[in-house]
């Protein structure tokens, strides 16, 4: 337990219980197994039923390595973590920074349960702290505060798996949005957004506009931190 009293991290703790018969799993082996349920049927199928069905066992045989459902998402997302390829930085911190980004949202298209769970469930694990180190490690030379550099890793972070969820969105909404956004106008309450939606300044499909990610996720970056 920790000083407030909550449960420690998971990674703080034995990676099993010394009580029993001799270890037949690992925490990685179930975190794997998880992994795998989540990307085929979704966060909600992940259970330690579940998982431990998969591997052939009971679920109280899992509570020895892992002791709640929560600790195990925590081992997933953490696992997920070990996804990226970390190159040496480049002598351009933004472009570094950019790419880090689209990583992460080509692991979040992979994983399509993992924005959410980031979005609410942020941890901070083994895997977690390398991302920081390397992240901290593109900006060493830049004159920013390291309270900066960290909210600039949250930011990427955040606004990431907010495009991800986007992304992920019927996209049959996005078509009656558009539709009840018309309609609204037509009542003549609306002068500025009316003028900027008027058919002269009308936009393409969003399948024709270039992708607004790179160029956000860089004034979000210079706004924190600088110019490049």
């Amino acid at each position: 337990m920790t000083a407030d009293g909550s449960a420690a991290s998971i990674w703080m703790r034995p990676r099993r219980s010394a009580v029993g018969r001799p270890a037949q799993w690992s925490r990685a082996g179930i975190t794997k197994v998880a992994l795998r349920v989540a990307d085929a049927d979704g966060l909600e199928a992940v259970s330690m039923r579940r998982v431990a069905a998969e591997l052939g066992t009971g679920a109280a045989s899992l509570y020895r390595y892992v002791e709640t459902r929560e600790d195990l998402l925590d081992l997933m997302t953490d696992a997920i973590s070990a996804e990226y390829e970390l190159a040496p930085p480049s002598s351009n911190w933004l472009a570094d920074l950019i790419a880090f980004g689209e990583q992460a949202r080509a692991i979040f298209r992979r994983h399509r349960w993992l924005a959410g769970l980031a979005m609410t469930r942020p941890v901070i694990g083994p895997n977690g702290i390398g991302l920081i180190e390397h992240f901290l490690t593109v900006l060493q030379r830049h004159p920013a505060s390291t309270g900066a550099k960290m909210e600039a890793f949250a930011m990427l972070n955040g606004i990431t798996a907010a495009f991800a969820l986007q992304e992920q969105a019927d996209p049959g909404l996005q078509a009656r949005n558009l539709a009840y956004l018309g309609h609204a106008l037509t009542s003549g309450g609306h002068p500025r957004l009316a003028a900027l939606l008027s058919p002269q300044a009308q936009l393409p499909p969003p399948e024709q506009l270039p992708d607004p990610y790179p160029d956000l996720i860089a004034r979000v970056l210079t706004g924190l931190l600088g110019p490049a």
